[in-house]
């Protein structure tokens, strides 16, 4: 069992985290500030349940949109005023220059131009710590479902629950990556859907299998050292996430490294 002390911090700190993904989420689908990769639209959101008050500062400040029920409205490095397709590019529509935007790469609803332009000025940190929270958020959504599936059902491995969490974490944490991973490599390459699976396996099997070893290995401190049998904690447990959420953290980080070479590899796209 875990002590008082840290049972209040537990469920504070998520009572802030749950806050925190229900702003990023209310100013998204409820304001209208959709993003133009759809996917990210989950993405932000997650990952405010575990990185809390520094994910909703970030996505406030740099990852915000501009409201579509009011053109134009909008706070942040991204609120500005819609421009015309001669206005973003300097070419009139129809040339290649106003189809195409940087990297040659055909103007869609899921990567506009002025996107683009806007991040473009934006440190480089950002742009990798969009790349990693969202191969996290599929990595989290992932481990949740399978660990409360492992908790319901009394799964175990000669004995040992961790051995069965750390299969069916990982399976999932795949299952959810891929599908995330492909949501935003198939709509930026215009790629069909086996293709665009093909993609997206190698883009993210990487980077999530680098955030499941650093999760992974908490949770090994977690089973053996902070909570050993019988004494384990479950997810029954506000102390149990609030560690999961310590885990997703040294996950993101984990991941960070493995995240630079696909995206020099040119095997993941920045975002």
């Amino acid at each position: 069992m875990a002590p008082g002390w840290l049972t209040a911090v537990a469920w504070t700190y998520l009572s802030v985290c749950f806050l925190c993904a229900a702003i990023v989420g209310y100013d998204i689908f409820v304001c209208g500030r959709r993003q133009s990769m759809g996917v990210m639209n989950a993405v932000y959101p997650i990952t405010a349940l575990y990185f809390g008050p520094l994910a909703l500062a970030v996505y406030w400040r740099w990852r915000r949109a501009p409201s579509r029920r009011a053109p134009g409205a909008g706070s942040g490095s991204l609120a500005h005023a819609p421009q015309t397709a001669m206005a973003r590019t300097g070419e009139a529509p129809g040339t290649d220059a106003g189809q195409h935007g940087a990297h040659g790469v055909a103007e869609t609803p899921e990567r506009p131009a002025a996107d683009r332009q806007a991040k473009a000025g934006q440190p480089r940190w950002l742009m990798m710590a969009t790349e990693v929270s969202h191969c996290g958020s599929g990595c989290a959504l992932g481990d949740v479902i399978s660990e409360f599936a492992i908790f319901w059902l009394a799964l175990s491995i000669a004995g040992v629950t961790l051995w069965a969490e750390y299969i069916g974490d990982y399976f999932f944490a795949l299952a959810f990556g891929i599908v995330f991973q492909y949501f935003a490599i198939a709509p930026m390459r215009g790629l069909g859907v086996r293709d665009g699976l093909k993609a997206a396996a190698k883009a993210d099997f990487i980077s999530l299998t680098a955030f499941e070893v650093g999760l992974f290995g908490w949770m090994a401190v977690m089973a053996f050292v902070l909570f050993p049998a019988p004494n384990n904690l479950t997810p029954g447990s506000a102390a149990f996430w609030f560690l999961m959420q310590v885990g997703m953290m040294i996950g993101f980080f984990a991941s960070w490294p493995a995240n630079v070479w696909l995206v020099r590899r040119g095997i993941k796209i920045p975002m």
